[in-house]
């Protein structure tokens, strides 16, 4: 029987040069809370009403860490902590329940208030989740406008996937009036952050000179930044350039730069 949860809580962007799709970002992977305890020592806190303790079980649950996968468990436990007002486990069990799992069902309605919730609360993955969610239509009418304010909200609190996916919406001209400069501004602030989507999107932007001075040199730079940091597109943006310049004798239009959120 799926785990019954909380029923209530209060890249194509041009055909010929750029492409990419917005993905959702990856589960944090932020130091463990309470590192340093065993796993049947935060139970037991767990256990006995410590949201921290349930978060932290949580994750043990949803990852199998010193814990066997259970995504039922992780959810009764995010759940556990959520209902005590920890926003970071209202977060995940956000994310988890809208992808569903072995005796969970997928409820991407109810991940889009628990998102909505957090944002609200200043929460900033929250607020770029609930982003995410807006641009897609995804447990809630799509609407980019309001992605672009989740993303600003987050962007002001230095997050840099937000930065990211806001940077984007302006080189689409989506929800926003496009501005390359501006999506070169945000980009650059996220890759000095480490992100490695912004490394292989500010690749792209001096590939093709939005916003910036057309630059090849740089352009490779970024996409070997990103590569380095595990980026599959960068790689194959850096063998498509690659291809490019070999055959630069030849007809025939060039294969798009492309792009990626958090």
């Amino acid at each position: 029987m799926a785990l019954r949860l909380l029923s209530c809580v209060p890249r194509v962007i041009f055909a010929v040069v750029f492409a990419g799709l917005i993905a959702i970002s990856a589960m944090a992977q932020d130091a463990m809370p309470l590192e340093g305890l065993s796993f049947a020592k935060k139970m037991k806190l767990a256990k006995a009403g410590d949201d921290t303790a349930q978060l932290a079980v949580g994750i043990h649950y949803e990852l199998g860490i010193e814990a066997k996968k259970d995504a039922q468990q992780a959810a009764r436990w995010y759940r556990e902590s959520t209902l005590k007002g920890n926003i970071e486990a209202q977060y995940r069990l956000a994310r988890l329940i809208s992808r569903g799992a072995k005796g969970l069902t997928p409820d991407k309605i109810a991940a889009a208030t628990l998102l909505q919730a957090g944002a609200e609360k200043g929460h900033a993955p929250s607020q770029n989740e609930f982003g995410l969610r807006l641009q897609n239509g995804d447990g809630i009418d799509a609407d980019n406008e309001k992605a672009a304010f989740w993303f600003q909200k987050a962007a002001d609190q230095d997050y840099a996937p937000a930065k990211v996916n806001l940077g984007l919406l302006y080189v689409r001209g989506q929800g926003v009036v496009r501005d390359y400069k501006l999506a070169l501004k945000l980009f650059s602030e996220a890759a000095d952050q480490g992100d490695a989507w912004a490394l292989n999107n500010l690749g792209s932007l001096y590939e093709m000179g939005w916003g910036t001075t057309k630059d090849v040199v740089k352009a490779r730079e970024f996409y070997r930044a990103a590569i380095a940091k595990g980026n599959q597109m960068a790689q194959a943006n850096l063998s498509r350039l690659d291809g490019m310049q070999a055959n630069a004798g030849q007809a025939g239009a060039p294969a798009p730069a492309q792009t990626q959120g958090n």
